[in-house]
């Protein structure tokens, strides 16, 4: 026996031998390796470095971070002709666009794809935090600092991805081009630039990280990752009314406050259609499935008939969930009157709307304009983010995006989800390119629901994680050469 374990160890030892001479020879190498814990410290540092340069808008630190992604992303190899800055002049302050292409094995025929995510945050009200906002803190199993979530936890793991896997050798079968935004909180006018670039137009299809999230519960239950596939259009309608005035001592019938609060009713009264297309439809279905009782039961009602109005009444207790069913307008702000002594002239309410997929803001705007009829009340728009598309839901993209999920939670589920909120995406559907918001950065809900809030953090083990879900989706889609 131990001789006949020898020969067939020898022969195992020749053929290994071959095998390698013949690597050498037609030039063949193995697949690019996972990653390991250096590549998550790596992402770690990145991930620090991004979150304590404060790129809100008006402190013009966005060229800042973009030139410290450019550094890194360079020394890892990539050459200067295949990152570009798109600078934009907003108000006095220089915001960019940052381009990073991987260039695709020569002769290649694939169309790109792009990666999307955005480098600017929101505000913070620093005295109102437990820790500073913009030197990142980590504790409990977290990392706190504004944008840890939104989104600059994406923007290092997708530089952290391209790092790696140039520095391994992996070639893509197609260009894969990374797309940061400088202001996709407060206006994205480098997104549409970044959507116009020739490197970027002819995608056939985009992967939002700003809209890949999941939710995950403490007890370890599998989680729940969404595919974002459509988004609300976000508009804001000014509602006013204008009166004479007068002396407060003689008040009269037709005053503007009145006036205003007729409008605000029948604002209150106003019901838009109940809507379905292939990504809200898929996740009623869910949602039916997942939630039961009256919900499963008024949901399922209104798959077969939207117009059926005691299904209606029955989520119209449910605000959270209905949300994806139709367009939504409430009041948000309001302002009036120009002395305690004296009867208000003008009076202005701000009045948001999210669109459903499709649907023109004219539309909106006229229905809002029947709500305040007889109050004298007009109605204008505000201001308005743009306006797109639901996304095909295409099935090879979902299926490698699953894939990519269980790599890191087996047995979680992929759902097409339509966002309430916005991002990026809505503005690269309005370019004809399919967008989808994909990740597996799992939040526990509700108590991490603070991307725009205090104390905003991201769980670090999830983080960690998500070097595996972009090695293998890129892998994925792109090929292992």
């Amino acid at each position: 026996m131990p001789a006949l374990q020898s020969r067939a160890a020898s022969r195992r030892l020749v053929g290994g031998l071959v095998l390698s001479t013949c690597l050498m020879v037609f030039g063949a190498k193995a697949a690019t390796p996972a990653p390991d814990a250096r590549d998550r410290q790596q992402a770690r540092e990145i991930y620090s470095e991004l979150l304590r340069i404060p790129t809100v808008k008006g402190q013009g630190q966005v060229p800042v971070l973009a030139e410290v992604l450019i550094r890194r992303l360079r020394a890892a190899g990539f050459p200067a002709e295949d990152i570009q800055t798109l600078p934009l002049d907003v108000g006095g302050e220089t915001t960019v666009g940052l381009l990073v292409r991987y260039r695709g094995a020569a002769g290649n025929t694939r169309k790109p794809v792009a990666l999307l995510a955005h480098m600017d945050v929101v505000g913070a009200v620093a005295e109102n935090w437990s820790t500073d906002p913009f030197r990142p803190v980590e504790k409990d199993g977290y990392l706190y600092a504004r944008g840890s979530v939104d989104t600059k936890a994406s923007v290092a793991l997708l530089a952290t991805t391209f790092i790696r896997l140039r520095e391994a050798g992996w070639v893509p079968d197609r260009d894969l081009v990374l797309a940061l935004s400088g202001d996709e909180e407060s206006g994205s006018r480098t997104t549409r630039q970044l959507a116009a670039h020739a490197w970027i137009r002819s995608a056939e299809y985009a992967l939002n990280a700003d809209g890949g999230t999941g939710e995950m519960a403490h007890d370890g239950a599998p989680a729940a990752f969404f595919f974002q596939a459509a988004e609300k259009t976000s508009v804001s309608f000014k509602v006013e009314t204008r009166n004479r005035g007068g002396h407060s001592s003689a008040p009269r019938p037709d005053n503007a406050m009145y006036e205003m609060a007729d409008a605000l009713k029948g604002i209150q009264a106003l019901r838009f259609p109940v809507q379905f297309n292939e990504v809200n439809r898929a996740m009623a279905e869910a949602m039916a499935r997942a939630r039961g009782g009256e919900v499963a039961t008024a949901l399922r009602t209104l798959l077969g008939d939207p117009g059926d109005a005691a299904a209606r009444a029955v989520m119209e207790k449910h605000p959270e969930d209905a949300n994806i069913l139709w367009t939504t307008c409430v009041p948000t702000m309001i302002e009036g009157g120009n002395a305690r002594n004296a009867l208000a002239q003008n009076v202005a309410a701000t009045v948001h709307c999210r669109i459903f997929p499709g649907v023109p803001i004219e539309q909106v705007q006229a229905a809002l304009e029947r709500a305040v009829r007889g109050s004298g009340a007009s109605v204008s728009v505000d201001a308005a983010r743009g306006s797109s598309p639901p996304s095909p839901i295409r099935a090879d993209v979902f299926e490698a995006v699953r894939r990519a999920v269980n790599a890191n939670y087996p047995g979680a589920t992929l759902t097409p989800e339509m966002s309430s909120g916005g991002t990026d995406g809505r503005y690269f559907r309005a370019a004809g390119i399919p967008t989808y918001g994909v990740g597996s950065l799992a939040l526990r809900h509700p108590e991490d629901d603070r991307a725009h809030g205090i104390d905003e953090r991201m769980w670090m083990e999830s983080f960690d994680r998500e070097l595996t879900f972009w090695d293998v989706l890129l892998k994925d889609i792109a090929g292992e050469h």
